[in-house]
């Protein structure tokens, strides 16, 4: 695994007004996922068990489960479907890890990107784990995130 200190990896962190046992389902449950990532999701959420979110019809991650520890860690790889991906299915790996917050109404949630192919590919990643675990904090409180953004591939005018 690469260190974590390279500029290929990415670390996120953000408070979670939901305890970790609710934010961990999050990463477990395909109905869950896909209200704040995705609009599709299969997921098996034990070591060797498949891991794949459809963004669109062109952005689709897969990988495999890691390690699956409720409720402070999951670990899964992670990358893009398609024969010119420069991060392709389970060449890097996501590590979320939840801690109950000091006042014990929440959880602060540390997601790291580590492996990534390059420091674009790290920074184009940056800013989808940012606008995901935005769209996270907020469906993990019973919130709906809205529409999001990424669902229709750049360019589609619908």
């Amino acid at each position: 695994m690469a260190n974590a200190n390279t500029v290929d990896a990415v670390e996120v962190e953000v408070r979670i007004a939901a305890s970790p046992e609710t934010v961990f389902d999050f990463f477990t449950d395909p109905k869950l996922m896909v209200q704040w990532m995705g609009r599709r999701a299969e997921l098996d959420p034990r070591p060797g068990g498949g891991f794949r979110t459809e963004i669109n019809d062109e952005a689709i991650a897969s990988g495999t489960y890691v390690a699956v520890e409720p409720p402070e860690r999951v670990v899964f790889t992670w990358g893009w479907n398609g024969e010119d991906s420069v991060t392709p299915p389970g060449s890097s790996t996501v590590e979320v890890l939840l801690a109950a917050d000091a006042d014990g109404d929440g959880t602060h949630l540390r997601l790291i990107h580590h492996d990534l192919p390059s420091a674009e590919s790290a920074t184009k990643h940056g800013h989808g784990w940012r606008h995901y675990t935005e769209r996270l904090r907020i469906a993990a409180t019973g919130s709906d995130p809205g529409p999001d953004e990424f669902a229709e591939p750049p360019g589609d005018e619908n």
